[in-house]
């Protein structure tokens, strides 16, 4: 199917937004717009996207929740560790730890299973805007207005994918209630573990150096793409052939210097820069806070409980790690939100268009309250978030309760016709919902879950109002509770750590869920009126949001005569900057580009400063092969670059002003963690590991040299 430019109406047309910026996760649809010739490029902006030829983004995929890169014409994707890091854990036992020995496939019958993982690509995309909003009526409530547009949206998902069978779709809200774009994609669910260094390497700093500059972490790994014989996707399957990409990234082991250009492709999570200061302000004061604690709280249940036993602290390592992310990404988050004053900034902004909208009687009458609409919602929100967030995460927090939730939520949801479900739970997305809830049960620490509930059982407690006229929840008013004995019934009564009686309950209906003697989801039913509530309060919410901000996008536009570039939504953009140091505060200057004499300085043989003996032994004789820096006569290990980058960016390919991959970006400086919100020339970088580092890890220190001819070094 021939790729389609977006219309117009994602980006508002005018040129003058271009002119030197750097910020911007730009559509792959605007790189002919952005005089990317004059900022340092070499090769022609067609060469990175060209909606009739193949061109560098056709080698471009997602892994998960990240990005990777097709490195060969046999499918060899490189991305990030912690991308990866599932797939390893999953993998790993006691006698087999390949999180801490690292693991290398010296013949493609060797590679492993990545269990839960599939890659995507972007086949083309096309926008739907206004097919979606003609189902939205003037009359209709907020939450149906959401329903309405979600409907549509999966309508014509499915349209699309009965036109390209094979393919998935997805339409993609671009700007809040304005401009949606449908995407065609392939998705490659057979994917496998080629090569991961130690996490000593990978993952090499831990939390300490987490979201930090300077940094000295391999966060790589290499992955492979398979596809059925006959080329068409497919399950796991010994018969499966490697995927040929329409195009592989050719790696350059001459690596970076301070000032070169550089620019990434990926798939960006999401970001918030069109929000108003209400929704900062809820941020900072709400829900920020709250996951800084929560996080940190299971963080440290679990390894309580991990402590002394490796099997079950790799049972915990993926989603410790997950948390701890994203913990120190909301510290981070919420320092930069008070040291650069987004609030106050964004206010300012927001007193100046409010002066717009009042200096016009038509503009008053149709946009005059709505920042002062938009901000209600979230005051709103932030009353409820004490209770709503608790409620949410007692079934988030408590894995046996989530399990049961899903096959509970899932059978009632298949009672509906299969577009009016929740998306979860749609014929082509029900596969996928269980697959990883499976997943999750195989990692699944009876004594850890206890103690989560435990402490969300506490939390609850705290809201004695709330809880007064919710089935199970009302108990906890009652000084009779004993909750541990309470906890203890449950968990010896049921069988959310057997994964054949979790098969089992996935095929009952609601009436037999609700006849079962399976103690959590008993607790579920009687739980489940609550979160259908609260579920269609968000959507109400959402509506409510959806149709304001779509608003605000209109007045805005015509108050600033200027484009705008839509939020990161997880589509394929681009962004561009150069390898540049930075002065994070006064008197301080960071230089962009790390060695191993640093990873050596920084050993000192305790977690998370731990250096595999291999790479000391390699250091003392000087042995770095072809993959040292000119100028320091190191192996560099990680650079700082200036692009604009969010979550999802993990593992995206940093590309040199030739279209060739120099270094895999892996995270932010800390003051960039408000990238989400707000971009900085000054204080805004990103981090990714050396391409030389990634080389000489792999094929000097481990000798995987196959690994690296296959990707054309030699």
């Amino acid at each position: 199917m021939k790729k389609s430019l977006l219309l117009s109406v994602v980006l508002l047309a005018c040129s003058t937004f271009f002119a030197d910026a750097e910020e911007g996760m730009y559509p792959i649809s605007e790189i002919g717009r952005l005089n990317l010739k004059a900022k340092g490029l070499e090769i022609d902006p067609s060469d990175i996207y060209d909606p009739n030829k193949i061109s560098l983004i056709d080698g471009i995929c997602r892994v998960n929740g990240c990005t990777g890169s097709f490195v060969s014409p046999n499918g060899l994707i490189i991305t990030n560790h912690h991308c990866a890091y599932r797939a390893i854990q999953s993998a790993s036992s006691p006698d087999k730890d390949y999180l801490k020995d690292g693991f290398q496939a010296k013949t493609q019958t060797a590679e492993i299973p990545a269990k839960g993982y599939t890659v995507r690509i972007t086949e083309s995309y096309r926008d739907v805007s206004k097919d979606v909003l003609s189902v939205v009526k003037p009359t209709m409530s907020s939450a149906d207005r959401t329903k309405a547009i979600s409907k549509r949206r999966k309508e014509l998902e499915q349209a699309a994918e009965a036109k390209n069978p094979g393919k998935r779709a997805e339409v993609a809200e671009m700007f809040t209630g304005k401009t949606y774009v449908l995407f065609l994609y392939t998705y490659i669910r057979d994917v496998r573990l080629v090569f991961a260094p130690p996490s000593s390497v990978g993952n090499f700093g831990g939390d300490v150096d987490n979201w930090e500059w300077p940094r000295h972490t391999g966060d790589f790994s290499l992955m492979r793409a398979y596809v059925a014989p006959d080329g068409s996707t497919a399950t796991y399957a010994k018969e499966n052939v490697p995927y040929k990409p329409k195009r592989h990234i050719k790696v350059s082991s001459r690596g970076v210097d301070e000032e070169d250009f550089v620019f990434l492709l990926g798939y960006p999570g999401r970001t918030s820069r069109h929000k108003t200061a209400a929704f900062l302000e809820y941020e900072k004061n709400v829900r920020l806070p709250y996951i800084v604690d929560l996080y940190q709280w299971q963080i440290r249940e679990m390894e309580a409980t991990g402590a002394n036993n490796r099997a079950v602290a790799l049972k915990h390592s993926s989603r410790s790690r997950s948390l701890a992310n994203v913990e120190k990404r909301s510290r981070g988050q919420l320092k930069g939100l008070a040291r650069k004053q987004l609030v106050e900034a964004r206010m300012a902004q927001e007193a100046k268009l409010q002066k717009f909208i009042e200096s016009d009687s038509d503009r008053k009458q149709k946009y005059g309250s709505l920042l002062d609409d938009i901000a209600g919602v979230y005051a709103e929100m932030a009353q409820a978030a004490p209770y709503e967030n608790d409620v949410a995460n007692l079934v988030n927090a408590c894995r046996s309760l989530n399990f049961a939730f899903t096959i509970y939520d899932a059978a009632v949801e298949r009672q509906r016709p299969d577009i009016d479900r929740e998306s979860r739970y749609m014929d082509r997305n029900i596969d996928q919902t269980v697959r990883r809830m499976m997943l999750a049960q195989r990692d699944l620490h009876v004594p850890t879950d206890k103690r989560m509930l435990h402490g969300m059982l506490k939390r609850l407690a705290n809201h004695k109002e709330e809880i007064k006229n919710v089935a199970f929840l009302k108990q906890l008013n009652s000084d009779a509770f004993a909750v541990d004995q309470v906890i203890d019934r449950l968990f010896n009564n049921s069988k959310m750590h057997d994964e054949d009686a979790v098969k089992k309950f996935l095929q009952m209906t609601p009436k037999q869920l609700a006849a079962s003697d399976d103690a959590m989801i008993k607790i579920v039913v009687q739980l489940y009126p609550e979160y259908k509530r609260l579920r269609e309060k968000n959507k109400e919410r959402e509506g409510k949001l959806g149709q304001l901000y779509g608003s605000l996008i209109e007045v805005k536009a015509e108050f600033m005569r200027t484009d705008f570039v839509p939020d990161a939504n997880a589509t394929l953009r681009m962004t561009f900057g150069r390898v540049r140091r930075y002065s994070p505060e006064d008197g301080v200057i960071k230089t962009p580009i790390t060695t191993l004499k640093g990873v050596i300085d920084k050993t000192t043989g305790k977690e998370p400063f731990v250096t595999p003996q291999k790479i000391l032994d390699m250091y003392a004789k000087k042995d770095f092969g072809k993959f040292t820096h000119p100028k320091t006569g190191q192996v560099p290990v990680a650079i700082l670059y200036s692009t604009d980058t969010t979550g999802g960016n993990s593992g995206s390919p940093i590309l040199n002003a030739k279209g060739e991959l120099v270094g895999v970006n892996f995270d932010r400086a800390f003051e960039a963690t408000i990238n989400d919100f707000a971009w900085n020339k000054d204080y805004s970088r990103s981090i990714g590991v050396d391409i030389r580092y990634v080389l000489w890890i792999t094929g000097k220190v481990y000798g995987a040299n196959h690994l690296l001819k296959e990707m054309g070094v030699e």
